[in-house]
């Protein structure tokens, strides 16, 4: 069983602590539909990054304002839609245990403030202390911005730190910032992490002087 060691985690939300994808392909898919596109492929793009990335992606040439615009319509969207929201196996129990054993950790998600906070209350998951959302960067991933802030704002090393990914996106930006990246679910390991699990029931996170160890598979 693979043992890593660290001094933070930092975790993605969607399809990493939260199974979102119910709500995720319904929003999106209805998108899809007023463009004319492909829904399949639609959903190849957008998970990990925040919408108007997505758009951008999938609507090269479109004005950015169209899509920050969009985006704002969707995140109301996404936010009043929570039916089909779960924790992610395994979810409850990691966060609890890095809580109690107090390990330096945060959230970092292309998600805003209202999206995070109704999704992670949904599914019944306590927030982190520290959440790196939308709101907090300037670039979403796979641009490795969210996760540097949130390593500076720990006050720990991006090396020292280990991401919780699930999508291509995600894994990306992790790497880029210089970080180690758990993969989470079927998805994530299509795009190289560095471990994958099925879900979070594989992993154990146990402090020891001076960090943690991580415990996967």
């Amino acid at each position: 069983m693979p043992v890593l060691s660290a001094r933070a985690l930092l975790l993605d939300m969607d399809g990493t602590l939260v199974n979102s994808d119910a709500v995720v392909e319904r929003i999106w898919r209805r998108w899809a539909d007023r463009h004319g596109l492909d829904g399949d492929a639609v959903m190849q793009v957008v998970h990990g990054r925040q919408g108007y990335a997505s758009m951008a992606v999938l609507l090269p040439g479109r004005p950015m304002e169209q899509n920050f615009a969009d985006n704002a319509r969707m995140l109301a969207e996404e936010t009043a839609d929570l039916d089909g929201v779960v924790p992610v196996p395994g979810a409850p129990e990691f966060l609890t245990s890095l809580i109690a054993q107090g390990v330096p950790h945060a959230l970092v998600t292309s998600a805003d403030v209202p999206l995070s906070t109704a999704r992670m209350a949904a599914a019944g998951l306590p927030l982190p202390a520290l959440r790196i959302t939308a709101e907090s960067v300037g670039a979403s991933k796979p641009d490795p911005e969210g996760f540097l802030k949130a390593a500076a704002e720990l006050g720990i090393a991006p090396e020292d730190c280990v991401v919780f990914e699930d999508s291509g996106a995600g894994i990306e930006s992790g790497h880029a910032a210089g970080m180690r990246v758990v993969g989470v679910g079927s998805r994530a390991g299509l795009h190289g992490p560095d471990v994958v699990v099925r879900d979070l029931r594989e992993v154990r996170v146990e402090a020891v002087a001076g960090g943690v160890r991580i415990h996967v598979g």
